[in-house]
């Protein structure tokens, strides 16, 4: 192929990776999408080659560009040198690193909840997460690679890294599409799991060869590497890759034209980015590089010294295109003694403590500039190459879209709001219903709380709810023990319980569907509820999931029931509309995993513990009078257990979200938050007398 050149956009990709990194961003607007379809052909059409084709040729890529890195000289001369090229190379990987994987997040939704390729790629989305080790996502691990190399300043939170300009623009061009990509997935998926493939194929980023050679120990390399599995008994992740995209069917083309695109955007990456870290060996290329980042501060400053015969003001303000003529400058004035750091001004008396330029330049600075005057007069700096490839038009927050519908007008019924609920993709209008929908859900369960109490501790101390946790289920034992030979309701009504619970349960843990977003994924407080999540789902097996196990239990029962995220399932005419009202506070809640933290994990404990050790065991009794299967109610009973199941995660959380507060929040904010962790508890079972729904309609009313 023609390798292109990939665009330096002054901000797009940037801004378009950190827009994309946010939670509850709402960039659902056709403009974008469309300009996301049209990225996808930016290096051409998909070719007629089948997807394994393509792997082979990406292999082949990876193995001889790996190679030209490894060719690289260990960079004769000084240490600073050395360590200008592995920095370099690390900072390069950083935007694509720190969120390797983050482009699955939204790929589950509960309306394709059931699907095989769905539950597949959350399986290897957990992967890169470190499902069940907080804090050993992939971008975890490279975080403390950067920290090591002590070059971290800008990489927490991971959409903070835009912001470092030692990195160049086109390092963000493709994660930054991948992101944006992401929060389309329900357009986009099969382009998305093309991408992918195309990443777990080329595994470990070739510029990090530089930075494993001369740092082999310094992390595991493994867990950063795509193409591996760090999660035991699981194929290794291109593996998984590769059966997922098998599964594309009709849409192989799309699978085809994803993996396409991306591999074409690395390779056209690559070639920019080879000269650069050959120039990466010559001091004087990081020093021009220092002065375009600190010439537009520093040229406020300087306006009275002048030098080679013009203000050293001018000169820096003229630095974004012409720093090589500064350094020339720079070189022949009195502030450089060249080949003599220590006896330049430039490193000494100007920045010492009483020096007019003291803390101006970091420790990492102050290096760069002393390997260039160390190095001269032998070298000049060139200047990094430039193209001329398509930008990523930048994302349309503004604008009001149409719904996937073709209409944009307010939604006028429960079972309407379900079915538009389900996807990760919604438009303005469904996520403003979302919001409202939830601010109601949420004044109705605050409703009289005060006066009737909480099942909760009245506040959080520091020995957390571990205790109250045991003590709740012995209390769901004793009740049950108590009821455990009352009547057994008739099988028509059993069936009818069912039928009802399905609009609910068949989309089980949709509350916690935004910690599938990258950064709460990886958090200690969001990674047990991504992992609840993942448990709800199957953990990657189709008969393990939890809403394939209901739907064999209504077959059983003589009921089938349209796909979950179809239209015709919200009409299906034996539901009662009061039978939606739980589920669509769960849809909606479940879209706002930042703003609604506290209420989500209240809400999630009530969830989890409120079967356990009693109603599962009643239910257990009922199903097997009838004969019907009783796996749904046997394997929640265990796996949300108080010990090590769902309930005691749900505990953990909280107490791992409480504890952060302590350390570091005022008494008035860690009372708001517990009473907000309560109010969610409370909203499973909200009160339904008719001043709470007051409540409800009334701050429904607000804007």
């Amino acid at each position: 192929m023609v390798t292109k050149q990939l665009d330096r956009p002054t901000a797009s990709s940037r801004v378009t990776y950190a827009a994309s990194m946010d939670s509850e961003a709402v960039i659902a607007d056709p403009a974008t999408l469309a300009a996301l379809r049209t990225e996808l052909t930016a290096f051409g059409p998909a070719t007629s080659s089948t997807v394994e084709e393509l792997a082979a040729e990406a292999s082949r890529w990876t193995r001889a560009t790996t190679g030209r890195l490894l060719q690289l000289p260990d960079m004769p001369g000084s240490p600073e040198s050395a360590r200008s090229l592995v920095e370099q190379a690390a900072l390069a990987a950083a935007p694509l690193a720190l969120v390797s994987g983050a482009w699955l997040q939204w790929l589950v939704a509960p309306g394709n909840a059931e699907q095989e390729q769905s539950i597949r790629a959350l399986a290897l989305y957990a992967c890169d997460v470190g499902v069940g080790n907080a804090g050993l996502s992939r971008g975890n691990v490279f975080l403390g690679l950067l920290r090591r190399l002590r070059i971290a300043d800008y990489a927490v939170p991971s959409s903070r890294i835009a912001a470092d300009t030692r990195i160049g623009d086109d390092a963000f061009y493709l994660p930054a599409h991948l992101l944006a990509m992401s929060r389309h997935a329900d357009h986009l998926g099969p382009e998305i799991l093309g991408a992918d493939f195309c990443l777990r194929v080329v595994g470990l980023q070739p510029v990090l060869v530089i930075v494993q050679r001369a740092h082999p120990d310094l992390v595991h390399w493994p867990t950063i590497d795509p193409s591996t599995s760090h999660i035991e008994g699981q194929d290794a992740a291109v593996d998984q890759a590769r059966g997922i995209a098998a599964l594309a069917g009709t849409r192989h083309e799309r699978v085809v034209a994803g993996f396409w695109w991306a591999l074409s955007c690395v390779k056209a990456w690559y070639h920019q980015l080879l000269p650069q870290l050959r120039q990466a060996a010559d001091p004087a290329h990081e020093m021009a590089r220092l002065l375009r980042r600190r010439a537009r501060e520093g040229a406020v400053y300087h306006a009275e010294y002048r030098i080679g015969g013009r203000t050293l003001s001018d000169w820096l303000k003229h630095c974004d295109t012409d720093a090589e003529a500064l350094l020339d400058a720079l070189r022949s004035s009195p502030l450089v003694r060249p080949g003599e750091p220590e006896q330049s001004p430039l490193v000494t008396a100007l920045v010492q403590q009483r020096g007019p330029m003291f803390r101006v330049f970091s420790p990492a600075d102050l290096a760069i500039i002393r390997n260039w005057i160390a190095s001269l007069p032998d070298h000049h700096a060139s200047a990094p190459t430039t193209g001329d490839a398509p930008q990523l038009v930048p994302l349309a927050t503004g604008s009001v879209p149409r719904a996937r519908n073709g209409a944009s007008g307010p939604i006028t019924s429960l079972r309407e709001a379900y079915h538009l609920l389900q996807t990760r993709t919604c438009p303005p209008h469904v996520h403003d219903y979302a919001r409202t929908y939830t601010r109601s859900w949420l004044a109705r369960s605050e409703h009289g709380i005060q006066q009737d109490g909480s099942p909760l501790p009245e506040s959080w101390t520091a020995a957390g709810l571990r205790g109250w946790l045991v003590e709740q289920h012995d209390r769901h034992a004793d009740e049950f023990d108590k009821n455990e030979h009352r009547a057994i309701p008739a099988r028509e009504a059993v069936i009818e319980s069912a039928v009802q619970q399905a609009p609910l349960t068949l989309i089980d843990g949709a509350w916690l569907q935004g910690f599938t977003d990258y950064e709460h994924a990886c958090s200690q407080v969001g990674n047990p509820l991504f992992n609840t999540f993942w448990d709800e789902l199957g953990n990657g097996e189709v008969e393990l999931n939890h809403p394939v196990i209901y739907r064999g239990v209504l077959h059983e029962m003589g009921v089938e029931l349209p796909p979950t995220g179809s239209k015709e399932f919200a009409a299906f005419p034996r539901f009662k509309e009061s039978s939606f009202e739980l589920p669509v506070y769960w849809l909606s809640v479940g879209k706002f995993p930042r703003t609604h933290l506290p209420e989500l994990l209240g809400l999630n404990l009530a969830m989890e513990l409120s079967g356990v050790g009693g109603n599962y065991r009643r239910g257990r009794i009922i199903l097997r009078e009838y004969g019907f299967s009783t796996r749904f109610v046997d394997i929640h009973n265990t796996i949300d257990n108080v010990a090590t199941g769902h309930s005691a995660w749900a505990a953990d959380a909280i107490d791992n979200y409480m504890a952060v507060l302590a350390s570091n929040q005022p008494d008035a904010a860690r009372r708001d938050a517990w009473h907000r962790i309560k109010v969610g508890f409370r909203s499973l079972t909200p009160p339904d007398d008719r001043a709470a729904r007051r409540a409800g309609k009334r701050a429904a009313a607000v804007r």
